[in-house]
């Protein structure tokens, strides 16, 4: 029988808002890296035939200028569409024990909130005549290499 070989695929693409503001802090030789949750809805009907609602909370990670960028632009509630892989880490906590995670590294944010004009001719909070549905994308320009750093022994890019 022929060598049969799984394709290497992971791929996720999510929509969902923050649940907190994001969190931005450097790796020790400066890299920023951001974090952040968001809450994507399902709705589906029940058995009975009514309309249920069901949320996922799930963890991303951006890094570098797109780390950046969420801090600039995101606030909790922002609503967000990310594309990325899953990665899962472990690290030992300051208690001693051994914790992991599985979270999105984001390559890609599409922020879809509505640009905020404080001059807005109606007095408005929001301009509706521009949207902002800014993209940012990660700015790899190498695989991704897991590496240990000091947040937590999360992974980074190879340095």
């Amino acid at each position: 029988m022929a060598d049969m070989r799984m394709p290497e695929l992971n791929s996720v693409l999510i929509a969902g808002n923050l649940t907190k503001d994001p969190v931005i802090r450097h790796t020790r030789n400066g890299t920023p890296v951001a974090n952040f949750s968001i809450a994507s809805n399902r709705k589906f009907r029940s058995g009975d035939n009514q309309w249920q609602e069901d949320v996922c909370y799930v963890g991303i990670v951006a890094w570098n200028r797109l780390a950046e960028s969420c801090a600039d632009k995101l606030r909790k509630g922002s609503a967000v569409l990310v594309e990325g892989e899953l990665q899962s880490r472990t690290w030992t906590s300051e208690e001693g024990g051994t914790r992991s995670t599985v979270e999105i590294k984001a390559r890609r944010i599409q922020f879809l909130n509505k640009r905020r004009v404080s001059d807005a001719s109606d007095g408005s909070e929001y301009d509706d005549s521009e949207e902002e549905f800014s993209v940012f994308e990660a700015d790899y320009d190498e695989p991704f290499t897991p590496r240990s750093n000091s947040i937590n022994g999360a992974p980074e890019r190879g340095q």
